[in-house]
């Protein structure tokens, strides 16, 4: 039932870093009255749906796929790209559980990724310094005076983007897009004779050499709805307080709070500190909560930030988002899970390998080098599976368009290639075929899990 020691605005009494500053207060505080008098984006009881889904992942019963745009657009913001990243994240999905025999929970980047912490408050272009630019839903990317102004109004519209982005996500996940049947027709055309979707291909020829035999037994996608429909969910960096605070809510089921910006939200890397802002706001409401953990992490701050977002050592409550970078998983992450390990904790440990692994290209633009993404992602399967941890799932920025990003794959893809279509507002992101690529190097790794797990010792088969 509902906590009287917490209310959602408490956290205007912590430290609160990487909030912009609104020039305006009097118009900050109409907007938040305006956000907080509008619907819900989603609902509680799909917020515990989502949470009973991730507890299965903590027991080590699922996967858990977090995957989406890096920060989305107002510009680039259309039904094309919506689609091809779900359709990506679907064949992402086809590929885990079909190499892991195990439920993939699929929860989207999106609908609401609209704000992102930055290193530096501001920018300087030659001899002109201006706010950074922190997300849509705070400022403009062009570098002008009145553009990097946060208005507040901008909340609103991040707010009907996000409710449209809903409303198509809800569409194609219930609507027969997802039905098993057009695994086929899931593929991107820039992928389709790429080595990633050949393989695609020959998964989803046995899968529908499998759905004609189930058909023989009157059983398919007309009377199995997880056939026909699938379970998708929304996330995003709950980093601009005032918009969480505003959509915050109690349930009238069970009386508690929830944000219902989003299914899931998590706590970045630079606002996981203890004593702030933005993990007083996230222990009151009772969504999925993750936790960015970066290299410099100690096994003492885990322990505290578990004790304080999730004391009753709740299934599915705690996702820790590891994002070491490949050069520091093999030395930080062993000793961590060992000392974490013997405490117990429902956690899920999932992997970001993305964000430690930013580098400058020579060509001047930010990139991610795809064999060091991977290198992390082998990296840290191997050190849960020496720790007899579930590998519970990634975290990854991708998108479904043809971008050049992210340098390597199959593709190729140079520090030449990459103005060819860099099209990020942040950080660079996987395209498709690099996305897939991942997912069967993922699907790997988890059937060497299953197949460790299930096939009896030696001295079991001596007995």
């Amino acid at each position: 039932m509902l906590n009287p020691s917490w209310t959602p605005n408490l956290w205007r009494e912590r430290s609160a870093l990487h909030q912009p500053v609104y020039p305006d207060d009097t118009g900050l505080r109409r907007v938040e009255d305006t956000l907080h008098a509008l619907p819900p984006l989603v609902f509680a009881g799909e917020a515990r749906e989502l949470k009973s889904k991730l507890a299965r992942v903590a027991q080590g019963e699922a996967f858990l796929l977090q995957a989406g745009d890096c920060a989305e657009s107002f510009k680039e913001f259309n039904a094309d790209n919506i689609r091809d990243t779900f359709r990506v994240m679907l064949q992402m999905a086809v590929i885990l559980t079909f190499g892991a025999s195990m439920p993939v929970v699929k929860v989207g980047r999106t609908a609401g990724q609209f704000v992102k912490p930055r290193s530096s408050p501001t920018e300087q272009q030659g001899d002109t310094e201006l706010p950074s630019y922190l997300g849509d839903m705070v400022n403009d990317i062009e570098f002008t005076a009145s553009a990097r102004t946060p208005d507040p109004q901008r909340m609103i519209k991040g707010y009907h983007q996000a409710a449209a982005t809903l409303n198509l996500l809800r569409a194609f996940a219930q609507g027969g897009y997802a039905d098993i049947k057009k695994v086929h027709g899931w593929m991107l055309s820039f992928v389709e004779n790429s080595p990633q979707g050949h393989r695609y291909r020959q998964i989803a020829d046995r899968i529908s050499e499998a759905l004609a035999f189930m058909a023989a037994f009157d059983v398919g996608p007309a009377s199995v709805r997880q056939l026909r429909e699938t379970d998708f969910y929304t996330s995003h960096e709950g980093l601009l307080l005032p918009y969480e605070e505003a959509l915050t809510r109690i349930d009238s089921t069970t009386g508690k709070w929830y944000d219902v910006s989003a299914h899931m939200l998590w706590i970045g890397e630079r606002t996981r500190d203890p004593n702030g802002a933005h993990v007083a706001f996230m222990k009151g409401i009772d969504n999925p909560i993750g936790i960015k953990i970066g290299p410099l992490a100690t096994s003492e701050q885990i322990l505290k930030l578990a004790e304080i977002i999730n004391p009753k050592n709740e299934p599915g409550r705690l996702t820790f988002i590891l994002r070491m970078g490949h050069e520091n998983i093999d030395k930080k992450l062993p000793p961590l899970l060992r000392h974490v390990k013997t405490y117990g904790l429902n956690a899920i440990w999932a992997c970001d390998p993305m964000h430690g692994n930013v580098i400058k290209s020579k060509t001047g633009y930010k990139t991610r080098p795809f064999d060091s993404i991977l290198k992390e992602a082998k990296a840290f399967c191997a050190h849960l599976r020496n720790e007899d941890i579930h590998i519970g799932g990634i975290h990854i920025e991708m998108t479904g368009k043809d971008v050049t990003e992210c340098i390597g794959g199959a593709q190729e893809i140079t520090e030449e290639n990459l103005k060819d279509r860099y099209h990020t507002h942040c950080d660079p992101r996987l395209n498709a075929s690099q996305s897939l690529e991942l997912a069967f190097l993922l699907a790997d790794e988890l059937k060497s899990e299953v197949t460790r797990t299930t096939t009896p010792s030696a001295k079991t088969v001596a007995s």
